[in-house]
């Protein structure tokens, strides 16, 4: 099937507050405030973020996470993870340690009024000490989410081999990014050639294409 063209709908709301680095977006009948931070590319909202959370709020009848295991890598802000978490998941939210600390204010403000599964927040170094730290006989996810985590850096290797080890038979990888660099495109070809990868949506004026695998 061809791809899905959408726009990224500006789900920005009126600020309630005139601090700078905070956005205000509306999921899924939400407000979900976002500290953002100019220090880390991790703690700044990205457009896959906004167009995979975008996705799974108009996509829930095919992508139903209610009492699913989900697991996002490179979580950054924590904006998917607070979607998913709202519709219904449980959350565990990773990402390198000079994030977390952003990831878990911005996950903890946002859910803790919520009847929803308690979301985790973890630390993951792609590549490093997954056996240790997320052993195969204890952790089994169903999703496996990831936005815009390919980009101009030194450890997409080590992340291809992090989203092999935590796909098993069955798990569903959702994988939404901004396609800037002929590297992202390298990426994308070594990932097509392991995954059984299909093209969901395409958003043209962003250069974001969202995958499953």
């Amino acid at each position: 099937d061809s791809p899905v063209i959408l726009k990224i709908l500006q789900n920005w709301v009126p600020r309630v507050s005139h601090y700078f680095d905070k956005e205000h977006y509306m999921y899924v009948g939400h407000q979900i405030v976002i500290q953002e931070s100019i220090e880390h590319f991790g703690a700044v909202v990205w457009p896959g973020a906004l167009a995979l959370s975008q996705y799974l709020e108009s996509n829930q009848e095919q992508f139903n996470l209610k009492d699913k295991k989900v697991l996002e890598i490179g979580a950054g802000t924590g904006l998917v993870s607070i979607v998913a978490c709202i519709l219904g998941a449980y959350v565990t939210a990773t990402d390198m340690p000079e994030v977390l600390e952003n990831l878990s204010y911005n996950i903890s403000r946002n859910t803790q009024n919520m009847n929803t599964h308690k979301p985790e927040v973890r630390k993951l170094v792609w590549g490093e000490g997954l056996n240790e730290d997320f052993p195969v006989s204890t952790y089994h996810y169903d999703f496996i989410l990831a936005t815009d985590v390919v980009y101009h850096h030194t450890a997409l290797d080590a992340l291809l081999a992090t989203m092999v080890y935590f796909c098993k038979p069955g798990t569903v990888l959702l994988w939404a990014n901004k396609f800037r660099f002929s590297t992202d495109y390298e990426f994308l070809e070594k990932f097509c050639n392991i995954f059984n990868t299909t093209i969901l949506a395409e958003f043209p004026e962003s250069n974001v294409k969202l995958l499953k695998a």
